[in-house]
């Protein structure tokens, strides 16, 4: 049968007992895609852990997923193009589950000839000759021949941003830790302060002008009840009142509100504060980028603008002290530069070959280092087959460290906004954890940067994070 073409069959060409078939395997794409279309988000087709507790203890396929099987035959097989469906009755007798092979089946029971007016019974079975669904369905059948170009679809791709679904369940599961909000005096600072509360990750202090932060809450439509208040003057005197707290240890970790990060991060490494470590401090984003395969660190795109050799020492050791504390041992670290070769006129190459050697003499540890290495072989296996690239992180990387601040930000922003990643910001290196947002930023990704903020400043209280 040529499947380029649909042919149709018309009124007088069917016959009683005439049948046509498909089958289609159920995958979770197609649950999931159908309920975005639909809008039908009853957790029974999506949360495994609800469904183990209904009916069926597993997950199951909408019911009109099967049902839309049958519209699928009578409108492109039998009687195909030109078929005005009129009515449907429908029994559903068992559950569809992920990974079911569906036949579906139509036959002709009766023709009316005044109105052209065909009823076929309609059955879907599964692999084990099961009857999941039956019915009748009423249709106008088409009066003459056509043969038609079957459509080409569009591809259809699900973004799924689900990789942050695991650390946001365990910081959820720590006791609450106390969160500074440095002069949250604007309407979205103090919507991400209420939102962390109520996820369950920290509990908020809000430091700054009391009537300005009250103003922004009337503004934002939002309650105060229950939310701690610290009274400063003004922005700067937030960010050292909130250094002041940290280096108390009356919180554990610092957010920014809606102040300049410049300023925050000024009173952070101010000789003197108490606050500042051996390390260079430095932003990465976490990024679930539905196109890869696993979480991706970029570092950094935010702080360090033109970094020396020394500073990118530490922002790699940042980076991958993040990954430990997610529970990764050995992480995979590219040095990203234009080319996969040392180029004595480009600084990058040379850097990121001085780290690989690095981290072979323990100046960098707990990772795998491997650089120069260019975007693509550093994520596509394909892309350094190619090449003939033999590294143990080629294909494959955890952490793409950028050879400096504009190249990290434009990497950052078109996964971002090409890829539909998700990203959440941390500041590294630091005593405690700071929490960067922006006022672009989703409510998914100030969750996620909660909760990484909040697994790093608990796992500093137990002591395994070097100060």
């Amino acid at each position: 049968m040529d499947q380029t073409v649909l042919k149709n069959r018309t009124f007088d060409e069917l016959t009683i007992g005439e049948s046509a078939s498909l089958i289609r395997i159920v995958g979770r794409d197609d649950i999931d895609l159908f309920a975005t279309v639909s809008g039908d988000v009853n957790p029974a087709h999506l949360d495994a852990a609800f469904a183990a507790t209904d009916l069926f203890g597993h997950v199951v396929a909408h019911g009109m997923w099967t049902a839309a099987l049958v519209s699928a035959v009578l409108g492109t097989r039998l009687p195909g193009p030109g078929t005005i469906y009129l009515g449907q009755d429908l029994h559903f007798h068992r559950p569809v589950a992920p990974g079911d092979t569906i036949t579906v089946t139509v036959t002709v029971r009766e023709k009316r000839p005044e109105k052209r007016i065909v009823v076929l019974d309609t059955r879907c079975a599964n692999q084990r000759g099961e009857e999941v669904l039956s019915g009748t369905a009423t249709v106008i059948a088409p009066e003459r021949q056509i043969t038609w170009p079957r459509a080409k679809l569009p591809e259809v791709s699900l973004r799924r941003n689900d990789r942050y679904e695991d650390f946001v369940r365990q910081a959820r599961a720590l006791p609450a830790l106390r969160a500074a909000i440095v002069h949250p005096c604007s309407p979205e600072a103090i919507l991400a302060a209420v939102e962390i509360r109520d996820e369950g990750l920290l509990e908020p202090l809000l430091i700054g002008p009391e009537a300005k932060i009250r103003a922004a809450a009337d503004k934002a439509e939002v309650s105060l009840d229950g939310i701690a208040i610290e009274t400063v003057e003004h922005s700067h005197a937030a960010a050292a009142r909130a250094v002041e707290l940290a280096v108390a240890g009356k919180v554990a970790t610092l957010m920014k509100g809606s102040l300049h990060s410049d300023e925050l991060l000024g009173a952070v490494v101010a000789p003197g504060s108490g606050l500042r470590t051996e390390r260079r401090v430095s932003h990465v984003y976490a990024m679930d980028v539905p196109a890869y395969a696993k979480p991706l660190i970029v570092t950094d795109a935010a702080i360090n603008i033109q970094p020396t050799l020394e500073h990118k020492r530490d922002i790699c050791q940042n980076a991958i002290d993040l990954l430990h504390t997610l529970g990764m041992a050995e992480p995979l670290v590219a040095v990203l530069a234009a080319v996969e070769t040392v180029n004595a006129r480009m600084p990058s190459t040379l850097d990121a070959s001085a780290l690989t050697v690095m981290a072979a003499r323990c100046q960098i540890t707990g990772a795998r280092v491997d650089g120069p290495l260019a975007f693509d072989n550093a994520i596509s296996p394909d892309a350094a087959r190619t090449k003939g690239i033999v590294s143990p992180v080629a294909g494959q990387a955890d952490i793409l460290l950028v050879p400096d601040l504009e190249a990290g930000n434009m990497l950052a922003k078109q996964l971002i906004y090409f890829a539909g990643a998700h990203a959440a910001g941390l500041v590294l290196g630091a005593r405690v954890p700071i929490i960067l947002t922006s006022r672009s930023d989703s409510l998914e990704t100030r969750i996620a940067s909660a909760a990484l903020s909040k697994l790093v400043a608990a796992r500093r209280s137990l002591g395994k994070v070097p100060a």
